[in-house]
């Protein structure tokens, strides 16, 4: 499964960039679990990647702050009880969060007011709110 990783249509992650591990998972599974390594760790080095451009690393480094480790990014899959499955599902949410980190900021929201027509039309909603109400309640000579 040693194949490049893609992100996006512009960020493909080379297979020799990535690191996995495995190692043994914990849960059921019985004796099965006592002998098979099918926990993954799939590492990837971004702050050290050539393959990344320095004006995305520098976003993806800022928004992946919290996950980082001396700017290593690192997942970790046990939900399957096969190993290969495991590899999928890593791969998978390391290019699911990457492919977060690395889309374009939203554009900036300018504040704007209400028109005079929006004020008007609010304030005679209340008006008539108020008018039902009003005529709801039971007059004091009833």
């Amino acid at each position: 499964m040693a194949e490049d990783l893609t992100v996006t249509r512009g960020l493909v992650i080379p297979a020799s960039e990535l690191r996995e591990r495995f190692s043994r998972s914990s849960g059921p599974g019985g004796q099965h679990v006592n002998t098979t390594d099918s926990r993954v760790e799939l590492s990837f080095d971004l702050a050290n990647s050539p393959s990344v451009s320095e004006r995305l690393r520098t976003r993806m480094l800022d928004r992946l702050a919290t996950r980082l480790v001396n700017g290593v990014l690192t997942i970790s899959a046990s939900e399957q009880r096969a190993q290969l499955q495991n590899r999928a599902a890593a791969r998978e949410r390391l290019a699911s969060l990457l492919r977060d980190a690395a889309a374009a900021p939203p554009p900036v929201r300018r504040a704007t007011k209400p028109s005079r027509g929006a004020k008007e039309r609010r304030l005679a909603a209340k008006k008539r709110r108020g008018d039902t109400k009003r005529n709801r309640r039971a007059s004091p000579d009833d």
